[in-house]
C-alpha cells in the first residue's frame, strides 16, 4: 500500500483525523494513534507513503526534499491514510494478558515474577519469569528458540526426502517473506511461523527446501512442493487470508 506526491494538496480539516508533531509525528483517526516515520532515500524521485504491517505510515523523502514539504504531503493524504490504515489491526504488543497462537492455537500470555523457570507453556498459557521489564524480549528470545527447533527438524525430514544438504538455518524478523532460500543451501524463516498452524509452517518449509532442487516458480518447482506437501494449496489459502493478520505481534522487534 503506497501513495506517491502528486500536486493537488488538499488541506481542508477532515472531522476525526488530525495531525500532530509532538511529541513525535503522528495522526489522530478517531481516537487511534497511527505513528508516521521519515526516511531519506537517494532513489526516490517523488514523496511517497507506505503503510507498513503494523499500521504506521512511512514517509519516504527524496534525497533533497525538505521535512516541511514533506509533512505537508502526509497532511494533504490523511484521507487516504484513514482509509488504509483502517485494513490494518492495531499492534499487539508482549505483555501480560495478550492472547498470542502457538502454532494457530491461542496461548494467554501470564506473567510469574517470582518463578525462575524461565518461560514455558502450561495449560494453554505461556508463563514468563523475572522482571515485568524483560517480559518482551524473554518471551521473545523463546519464541525463536521454539521456532528454530521445530523449523530444523521440518527443514531435515524435507531435505532428505529430496537428498538435498542445507547449510544453515536462520530465524529472523522478515517482513516481505515468511522464508527464503540463498543458491549457497542457506534457509532464512521469519519467527512469525511459529504462531501459525503447524501445516501451514510445513508448507512453507517445504517450499523453501525445493528451492534448492528449483531455484525459480517453474512447473517443476510447485510439483515439487506439492508432492512434499499435499495440502498446499489449503495452506496457501490459509496465508492469503491469515497471513497479514501476524505481523501485528511484537512490532517492535
Amino acid at each position: 500500500m503506497a501513495r506517491t506526491e502528486t500536486n493537488n494538496l488538499e488541506t481542508s480539516p477532515v472531522q476525526g483525523i488530525t495531525f500532530s508533531l509532538k511529541p513525535t509525528p503522528h495522526f489522530e483517526i478517531d481516537g487511534r494513534q497511527v505513528a508516521v516515520i521519515v526516511t531519506k532515500s537517494a532513489r526516490a524521485k517523488k514523496m511517497k507513503l507506505k503503510i507498513r504491517s503494523n499500521g504506521s505510515v512511512e514517509l519516504v523523502l527524496p534525497k533533497r526534499a525538505s521535512l516541511k514539504r514533506g509533512y505537508e504531503f502526509v497532511v494533504s493524504e490523511k484521507v487516504w491514510v484513514a482509509r488504509m490504515v483502517q485494513n490494518v489491526e492495531p499492534s499487539v504488543a508482549f505483555a501480560p494478558g495478550i492472547s498470542l497462537p502457538i502454532l494457530g492455537i491461542p496461548h494467554t500470555l501470564s506473567h510469574a515474577p517470582e518463578m525462575r523457570r524461565g518461560v514455558w507453556q502450561e495449560d494453554g498459557n505461556i508463563f514468563v519469569s523475572g522482571e515485568i521489564a524483560h517480559f518482551p524480549r524473554r518471551l521473545r528470545d523463546w519464541i525463536k528458540r521454539e521456532a528454530k527447533q521445530i523449523l530444523i527438524r521440518k527443514v531435515d525430514y524435507y531435505a532428505e526426502k529430496i537428498d538435498k544438504p542445507v547449510r544453515r538455518i536462520t530465524i529472523r524478523d522478515q517482513k516481505s517473506r515468511w522464508g527464503s532460500c540463498s543458491s549457497a543451501g542457506n534457509l532464512n524463516f521469519s519467527w512469525r511461523l511459529l504462531l501459525m498452524p503447524e501445516k501451514v509452517m510445513s508448507y512453507i518449509v517445504a517450499h523453501e527446501v525445493a528451492h534448492l532442487e528449483h531455484m525459480n516458480h517453474s512447473q517443476e518447482f510447485w510439483e515439487l512442493v506439492e508432492s512434499l506437501c499435499p495440502d498446499m494449496e489449503e495452506s496457501k489459502h490459509w496465508l492469503k487470508m491469515n497471513g497479514t493478520s501476524l505481523h501485528k505481534y511484537d512490532t517492535t522487534i
